[in-house]
């Protein structure tokens, strides 16, 4: 195939990849913004290169690329907990803009290898100039300590063209079942992590109320006012209680409802 035939090809994978990264970023985004943990921690994505795609299709005898080869879109979410990876399943059954076609739990039925992560073939729509296609798309769910050993061993299929040496591939599946034992220990304390990381969102948002409404003060022109709420402000913002930091919003929050209605001072 000519390198112009595989740009066009390619560009509706493109357009998907960069579009589902936006629409799991703002989830994450959605979760902090209330103030509530978020199960998703980043979100990653890539368009399969050429040479990977037929060596693959070569390897796997391959006829139809667009519809036998599922991973030319591929997004990656990482997790700080197992449990998070099936809420996020979850999630993207519950979503009308995407639609499953069937899912690899790599969880509970881990590889040989050791490889684990949860996989999530979906069809996903996308429209450009060109008209309207449903493709494929290969969505991989993964702790952080997953995706480290996978990281890996990546790595190490590709330095030995997929036959890692056995001696190295026992220490391999060694170090899988040591970052699994990870995960199932960090789940152990999922829910003091959780609260604390609960609580620095909160914290963070309130410190950010506050500071706007400081700027409402410079606004009205009340600048010595604002001076002596930011040096408040900046005391007490080292606590880790933010019921100080919630008292001083409240008095500020007085103080502007006085400049919007002066008959109510």
């Amino acid at each position: 195939m000519e390198y112009e035939k595989w740009d066009e090809v390619l560009a509706p994978y493109d357009h998907a990849v960069e579009e589902l990264k936006v629409k799991f970023k703002n989830i994450r985004k959605e979760f902090l913004t209330k103030g509530e943990y978020s199960p998703i921690e980043f979100v990653t994505g890539r368009t399969k290169k050429i040479a990977s795609i037929i060596s693959k299709a070569n390897r796997l005898d391959l006829v139809d690329i667009e519809s036998e080869m599922e991973d030319i879109a591929g997004i990656r979410i990482m997790c700080q907990f197992v449990e998070d990876i099936y809420t996020i399943v979850d999630l993207i059954k519950s979503r009308n803009d995407m639609s499953i076609v069937y899912e690899k739990d790599y969880i509970k039925n881990f590889k040989d290898s050791g490889y684990r992560s949860y996989h999530v073939i979906i069809r996903y729509p996308i429209n450009s100039i060109a008209g309207s296609k449903e493709i494929l798309c290969e969505i991989q769910i993964r702790t952080l300590a997953m995706n480290f050993w996978a990281t890996i061993e990546h790595s190490l299929k590709y330095k030995y063209e997929h036959y890692i040496p056995e001696n190295l591939a026992i220490r391999l599946r060694r170090a899988a079942d040591a970052a699994f034992l990870l995960d199932q220990e960090m789940s152990e304390i999922r829910e003091d992590i959780m609260k604390g990381q609960v609580m620095y969102q909160v914290k963070s948002l309130t410190v950010r109320e506050v500071l706007n409404t400081i700027q409402d003060l410079y606004n009205v022109g009340d600048t010595h006012k604002a001076l002596l709420y930011q040096r408040r402000l900046d005391r007490i913002d080292n606590e880790r209680d933010i019921t100080e930091i919630l008292n001083l919003k409240k008095e500020i929050d007085d103080l502007l409802e006085q400049y919007k209605n002066p008959k109510k001072k």
